[in-house]
């Protein structure tokens, strides 16, 4: 059995498109950042910490996916705004510039506790949207559970100008990141992962087939 633990609907959405089959189990954990913590080492962190606490709730034996995202500019790592105002401020400070989205995946077999982890780590290049756009994205109070204020997907803001890494792994969960560690654990993916990703995102991957390949790709 394949566990999410994780309650975000970006991704169940994405995870749906892999072929497995699956049940959803969110699971809390504390989200500080260590003092001069790095963003990768803080989304492997957090998502193995995730994974953990997800397989010693479950009374049965299964396959634990857990993952953790970070929008970092600057050096610093924004997480989720806690009121508009810090929303407005958050995306003020990303527009028009590159900024870095890591997520870590962690994935435990709880039979023998076996864990594998990958990191995916993808340049972001906003576009210099307007005042008045980041009003209204805001006032929609879609950021308020993003990372970073925003959602690379958003049909109406699309604050993203041109993307050349993994646009799974800026919504969440990079599948491809996610195939070759369940090879690992000796999962195999029960569909086309890249070509069902890159179809329902309306996104032609770069970096695909070199990420299965086992390349050090974002």
């Amino acid at each position: 059995m394949l566990v999410l633990a994780s309650n975000s609907p970006r991704r169940k959405e994405l995870l749906g498109l892999s072929g497995w089959e699956f049940n959803v189990r969110p699971t809390d954990v504390d989200e500080s950042l260590f003092p001069a913590e790095a963003a990768k080492e803080y989304v492997l962190r957090l998502a193995q910490s995730k994974a953990r606490a997800c397989a010693a709730s479950l009374p049965e034996k299964a396959v634990i996916l857990a993952a953790d995202t970070a929008v970092v500019v600057d050096g610093d790592i924004l997480g989720k705004p806690r009121t508009e105002r810090e929303a407005g401020e958050m995306l003020r400070r990303l527009r028009g510039r590159t900024h870095q989205v890591a997520t870590g995946l962690a994935v435990l077999r709880s039979s023998d506790g076996k864990l594998a982890t990958d990191v995916c780590i993808t340049d972001v290049p906003m576009r210099a949207y307007s005042r008045k756009e980041i009003e209204a994205y805001v006032a929609s109070r879609d950021p308020l559970d993003k990372a970073g204020a925003y959602a690379i997907q958003h049909p109406g803001f699309h604050p993203v100008k041109k993307l050349r890494g993994c646009y799974a792994s800026v919504m969440g969960l990079p599948l491809c990141h996610l195939v070759r560690t369940l090879r690992v654990l000796e999962v195999a993916p029960r569909a086309d992962v890249p070509a069902n990703c890159q179809a329902a995102l309306h996104y032609h991957c770069p970096i695909s087939s070199g990420v299965l390949r086992g390349e050090a790709l974002g």
